[in-house]
């Protein structure tokens, strides 16, 4: 299968931009309007993000994200072709900020969220660094496609471990000075074993690693914000939040994470993953004991906070 996957692929990768734009743009329309590609679910999230915008103002943004949604995959496709001196064009970071941090032999952790384009991120950054940049991925289901992506993410140097993984290879990939990658906007697998916290207005539980390794010593913290500057182009803005790790308080890194995306999705609506689950899970009496949140915690199942839109939630 990867042996047909993957030329077709490529020969999709050769075709010059406007003609991937126009493709994006027809299967934007068709995806939102024709199929309803999780609609609901993309509905659902902006009501619980945005609820002082009318309908029509959030169908506006789903169709905006539907259409980043089919460049930021076209545009992963096109890397299969694309040369380091386009990608550096189209994709653009300052770590200077980071210089020091590094010379100083400290690792590294940075925190992102889903915002268009991870795929470029992903290889800028580990271009631009001089250490070891490390990468937690999920697996695609499909072996050919997973093969293609793993070597498209890999291909300027991103140590790569799959999430399911990282607990048994983390001792060995950081026994010398590292970066390291994550997307902590994930929730977890089992509501019990997050953080529970507001997320706009509806609880929902946060993976705790990201807080738990921003912690350790020797570690510094950075967050780093996605602006889609025009189609195609991209720059990615890191900020360190603090040089020494060991310094914050428990659950402090995942509240600062949180309203650091809060703020960048509400800059640009339309560049995040709305078509996940984000709020998948109801609220419980039994998670109160994980409730880190300085707001207080819900009064009732739906998790809404006060002043948040209550509707119910997709199949």
């Amino acid at each position: 299968m990867y042996y047909i996957i993957y030329p077709l692929l490529y020969l999709i990768s050769l075709l010059p931009f406007f003609i991937i734009y126009g493709l994006s743009n027809f299967l934007a329309f068709a995806l939102y309007n024709l199929a309803g590609y999780r609609k609901d679910v993309v509905l659902y999230n902006l009501g619980i993000a945005f609820p002082e915008k009318t309908l029509a103002e959030r169908k506006k943004i789903a169709k905006k994200f539907y259409r980043n949604l089919i460049d930021n995959f076209l545009e992963a496709i096109k890397l299969l072709s694309m040369s380091n001196n386009e990608l550096n064009k189209r994709a653009k970071i300052d770590l200077s900020n980071c210089e020091e941090i590094i010379e100083s032999g400290k690792n590294i952790q940075f925190h992102c969220g889903h915002q268009m384009n991870w795929e470029y991120g992903n290889l800028v950054i580990a271009q631009e660094l001089r250490i070891p940049w490390v990468g937690i991925y999920m697996k695609i289901s499909n072996k050919a496609l997973d093969k293609i992506f793993y070597n498209l993410r890999s291909k300027t140097g991103t140590q790569l471990i799959a999430s399911r993984e990282f607990k048994s290879k983390m001792h060995s990939v950081f026994q010398n000075q590292y970066t390291l990658g994550l997307a902590a906007d994930q929730k977890p697998g089992i509501p019990t074993k997050g953080s529970w916290l507001y997320f706009f207005s509806k609880a929902t539980p946060f993976v705790t690693g990201p807080d738990k390794g921003a912690r350790l010593p020797n570690t510094a913290v950075v967050f780093v914000n996605f602006v889609k500057s025009k189609r195609g182009f991209y720059e990615f803005i890191p900020t360190v939040i603090k040089s020494r790790g060991a310094e914050f308080e428990p659950n402090e890194v995942t509240l600062r994470y949180r309203d650091f995306l809060e703020q960048t999705i509400r800059e640009h609506p339309d560049n995040y993953l709305w078509t996940h689950k984000r709020w998948k899970y109801d609220w419980k009496p039994e998670y109160a004991k994980i409730w880190i949140d300085n707001s207080p915690m819900p009064t009732d199942s739906s998790g809404i906070k006060k002043g948040g839109l209550k509707t119910n939630p997709p199949e």
